[in-house]
């Protein structure tokens, strides 16, 4: 078959490679969605976030034994969980032998505290009604004379003695929780009241 010479003459071509990327434009395409993942992560933490489960600003008081070996066992025995109530941080400066527990669900509920190293306190004395919670005794002072919503319960029998201030309506969980950190950490020993005030 001979070629019609009215048909212009067709040369090869070359297949034109692609046009090469530049480096910096394919990095950023990489970096970017993975700096959008790493944003909604943040963002999804930040919105998780639950703001009653902050450190707690405690106050210092007088509790020489505080740095007892008694008092340094109970506060790796204590429990994370007390019913609603979640341990937190405490806010530095922190006091020696003290935890915190603020409620999960209720914003504005007062955090508990317990304290451990105190001395007799005043209101322990002969004839004060005392209750056991799981091998521990304890009495109440109650805070509504102070105007306070709350009370604190303090274990007797021990070296040290445990402070364990409660709002109200807490329920059972955190002394018996706090009871059972105590009987673990802390040998028990005889109580010692101070005589009864003379009429």
């Amino acid at each position: 078959m001979t070629k019609n010479p009215s048909e212009p003459a067709t040369e090869p071509t070359e297949t034109s490679a692609p046009p090469r990327r530049n480096p910096a434009l394919m990095a950023a395409a990489i970096a970017l969605p993975i700096a959008l993942v790493a944003g909604v992560v943040v963002a999804a933490a930040l919105a998780n976030r639950n703001p009653v489960l902050e450190p707690v600003a405690v106050g210092a008081a007088e509790t020489p034994d505080a740095g007892a070996a008694d008092c340094v066992a109970l506060m790796s025995a204590l429990p994370e969980e007390m019913g609603d109530y979640q341990k937190v941080a405490l806010l530095d400066p922190a006091p020696e032998s003290v935890a915190a527990w603020r409620s999960t669900t209720v914003a504005d509920a007062e955090p508990i505290v317990l304290r451990c190293g105190f001395q007799r306190p005043l209101e322990f004395v002969q004839g004060t009604s005392l209750q056991e919670v799981n091998n521990v005794q304890w009495f109440e002072i109650d805070g509504s004379a102070q105007g306070l919503d709350a009370s604190t319960w303090v274990a007797v029998d021990r070296s040290a003695y445990v402070a364990l201030t409660l709002p109200s309506d807490t329920g059972s969980a955190p002394i018996q929780g706090v009871s059972e950190a105590i009987k673990s950490a802390m040998p028990a020993q005889d109580i010692d009241p101070a005589p009864a005030p003379v009429p």
